[in-house]
């Protein structure tokens, strides 16, 4: 696909529109000739920190599986993207005025861990007009639900709301869990 381009899936609501992604969810990013690699890094650290709390922490004290589940899917996306940004600009030259093409002779458009993560899924699921009277975007033109992201996106969206919305029923058995544990702890001492 041309960058820009998209086709209908599901009518207007769902569009396959192929995008790509300098920097962080929503198009930010670090600006500066290291920003990229420092975004990069903190992806590396991340990723790590997350596995290492996962492994050690989560599923050695049995934790409820809903927790385990929402920090897998925060790590399966932080890993999404981290391959994307890692690997796609070595095996893709640029798709600026062209469909980019894989492993071109010349080489990639970036190097390791410099690559732009490609976003394609759009749900514009409401469009329309903001009423005259509506404070500050009076007749403004409004898109409702205007980001286009990907599939790791989306894990790690919904790994985040599932911990957020359930945090009570998550983080009450680990508490208890290592209260118990504990108190088994200082009756053996």
């Amino acid at each position: 696909m041309h960058l820009g381009e998209e086709f209908n899936v599901l009518g207007n609501w769902f569009v396959i529109h192929f995008i790509e992604n300098n920097g962080m969810a929503f198009g930010m990013e670090f600006a500066g000739k290291y920003g990229k690699i420092i975004l990069s890094l903190f992806r590396v650290i991340a990723i790590s920190i997350i596995g290492w709390y996962m492994f050690t922490r989560l599923i050695k004290n049995k934790v409820p599986n809903g927790l385990i589940i929402s920090a897998s899917l925060v790590f399966a996306g932080a890993i999404g993207n981290l391959i994307d940004s890692a690997f796609y600009g070595m095996i893709f030259n640029e798709s600026y005025y062209q469909i980019a093409s894989f492993m071109p002779a010349e080489g990639g458009y970036a190097p390791f861990l410099h690559g732009k993560v490609v976003d394609m899924l759009y749900f514009p699921i409401l469009e329309g007009n903001f009423p005259s009277w509506f404070p500050f975007w009076s007749n403004e033109h409004f898109i409702f639900f205007r980001p286009v992201f990907n599939i790791a996106d989306s894990a790690v969206t919904v790994g985040v709301l599932m911990a957020f919305v359930f945090q009570k029923r998550y983080f009450k058995k680990e508490s208890t869990i290592e209260n118990s544990t504990n108190l088994e702890e200082k009756e053996q001492v």
